[in-house]
Parts: C-alpha cells; structure tokens; sequence
C-alpha cells in the first residue's frame, strides 16, 4: 500500500459515466458524477486532490481513471468488482439535463490519506449501505481536524423517500463547516420553504457558511457573520452538466486564500467557462485567472 501522504482536499463519492443523449449529436460518453467532478475541478485548479470512489473493472472504470489522472487527481478504491455506475444524460433545446442512472453504491472503509479539507456529495451521503460509511469517514476527519464540505446534488430518482432522503442529507450538513446546494435542491428536500428559509435552517444544524445557487439568478450565501450575493457571469449555454460542480470546486479552491465574497465570484465564473463547454469540463487555473478579472 502507498503511503498515505497528507492532500489538500479529501473528495469522497461515486464516479459516474455520462452518456449524453440529444437529438442533434450520437450518444457521447463523458467521465462524470457530481463528486469525482469536484476532485477533478480541483486538480486542474492546481489544488493536490485525492479522490475515494468506487470505480469497476470495465471500460467505464477505465475512462474514469484515466480522466481522473489526467489532471493530477489521487485515486482511492475500496476495491468493488461490480459495473462503474452510469447515467444517460439528455439534453432539451436550450441545453438543459435531466438523468436517467444505474447507480450501486457500496463502499467499504478504506484508508486514506490525511487531509486539510474533506467534500462529499450526491448519491454517496445518501445511499445504502454506502453511505453509513462515508457518515463514518466524515465524523472521524472532523474529529482528526479536518474543514468539512458537503453539496448534496439532489436526484430524486435516486434519493428514494423523501424523509429519509432528508434525514441523510441533514446527518452531513450537521458535521460540516461549509455547505452548498442548487434552489433546485432545496426545493425538492423542502418544498414548504423558500430557498432562503431553507438555507436558514440549515444554518441553524451547525455549519458556518451556507451558499445556494440559483441558475441565472447567481448565488447568495449566509454565515455566522451575515450574507453575501453575487449575479451570475453571463455565458452562451452548450449545456449544463457539471456547472454545479464547477462551482463547488472553485468555491472550495478560492476560500483557502480569499473573503467569501470574492471566492463566490470566481465559483460563478467558474460555472459559466464550464456551461459554454460540453460536458463536465470545469476550467483550469490559467482559464479561471484569465476570465475572473
């Protein structure tokens, strides 16, 4: 086994392929999921990222891995033998997605480096059985030390019920320091609050900073201190797989050197690079640099 060598981002969760369906192009298969995304918009950002999926012995394994290497990122497995998960990913006219998955998740405990900061995300905090292990993993990094970050990319096909859906998803916005989410997702975990109720609520479970993006609308965030707002950065829209993601990394990325107000600017830059691009294709620190001025 390597030695275990401290990282600056910990990013635990699924690795998903995207098959990305329109009714102008072939079938497109794209590395993808909403945590191995993160770990990878890291990396190009030239943070040292290590990523702990589950990843199988098939030719989606295999683009993931490469794809994921590609750009520096760390790989951790707990040595699953079942099929990479997968997504057919169909985009409408304006470039929008909606998913359809085959998607297991099981992940066992596996060692892993120590980190500065930990983020996990989607369908890995709330899936069983695998998901009683990345809760496991999230209390014993805070205990060692560690920041916390949590974006539950909300998939209701995936989710299940709803209740339970939110209990999961309020287990890890309660362990961590910094938590992000869509309006989107907010209003399918509570759809009796207004995104700014929602996000209130949530900072009241115990993270400092709570940001919410809203699409067009940009993104907003409350701390213990206050709130902030930024407008969204205008974009020719290819599509808008993995902006989220874009941002969640640029986010995370920004807030080691700078106030909160200029690291959401630079994540919603980092949003619009990657929705005038296909696919899960967020931008490289010289990209970032050039357009966030």
């Amino acid at each position: 086994m390597r030695e275990a060598t401290p990282v600056e981002f910990l990013v635990v969760g699924e690795c998903v392929v995207d098959v990305v369906r329109s009714a102008s192009a072939p079938d497109r298969p794209h590395p993808g999921g909403s945590p191995a995304n993160v770990a990878y918009g890291l990396a190009r950002l030239g943070r040292r990222t290590a990523l702990l999926t589950q990843l199988g012995p098939d030719p989606g394994g295999a683009l993931m891995r490469r794809h994921l290497e590609s750009a520096g990122v760390e790989l951790y497995t707990d040595g699953t033998t079942g099929p990479t998960p997968r997504a057919v990913v169909s985009l409408d006219q304006h470039g929008h997605a909606s998913y359809e998955f085959a998607i297991g998740w099981s992940l066992r405990p596996t060692p892993v480096p120590p980190a500065r900061q930990v983020h996990v995300g989607s369908i890995a905090a709330v899936m069983a059985p695998g998901a009683a292990t990345v809760h496991t993993l999230l209390r014993e990094q805070r205990a060692a030390g560690a920041r916390i970050s949590f974006d539950p990319n909300v998939r209701p096909a995936l989710f299940g019920d709803r209740a339970a859906g939110l209990a999961a998803v309020e287990a890890c916005v309660a362990l961590s320091h910094l938590v992000k989410a869509s309006d989107e997702d907010l209003g399918w975990l509570y759809p009796e609050l207004t995104a700014a109720e929602a996000a209130a609520r949530w900072r009241t479970l115990g993270p400092h900073t709570v940001v919410v993006t809203r699409g067009a609308q940009g993104a907003f965030a409350l701390t213990a201190e206050g709130g902030c707002a930024v407008d969204a950065v205008p974009a020719e829209v290819v599509d808008t797989v993995g902006a989220g993601d874009a941002f969640m990394s640029a986010l995370l990325s920004a807030r080691f050197e700078h106030p909160l107000p200029d690291a959401l600017r630079t994540a919603a830059t980092a949003a619009a690079l990657t929705v005038a691009r296909a696919g899960a294709n967020p931008p490289t620190s010289a990209e970032l640099a050039a357009a966030d001025t």
